[in-house]
């Protein structure tokens, strides 16, 4: 189910605060980046990523097929940031940003 515009809202206010979990550089989604992304989701359930890539273009197209393998959803980009949310099957309390940010 899509985010609403006011859960986009939240989330990017909690998003603001983050510091990237992970960094995809010019081999893009390799299987390591995979892995670390469906854990960092499953623990995380927010998180920002990091692309280091010069053209904007490819950068986005990189951003969707990420969201496309991973189920989850684009909550913002900026710049070379992008924030990303999947629900998290059973939610870890410590370490989940949305609980752990609510305000």
């Amino acid at each position: 189910m899509p985010l609403s515009n006011e859960q986009k809202k939240q989330y990017k206010s909690i998003g603001h605060h983050l510091n990237p979990v992970l960094i995809v550089a010019e081999n893009g989604l390799t299987e390591g980046v995979l892995a670390e992304l469906e854990r960092a989701l499953n623990d995380h359930e927010l998180i920002k990523i990091k692309f280091a890539l010069t053209e904007r273009d490819d950068r986005r197209a990189l951003i969707d097929e990420l969201c496309r393998q991973s189920h989850s959803e684009l909550v913002q980009v900026i710049g070379k940031m992008a924030l990303v949310y999947r629900r998290a099957a059973k939610q870890n309390r410590q370490l989940s940003n949305i609980v752990r940010h609510q305000v």
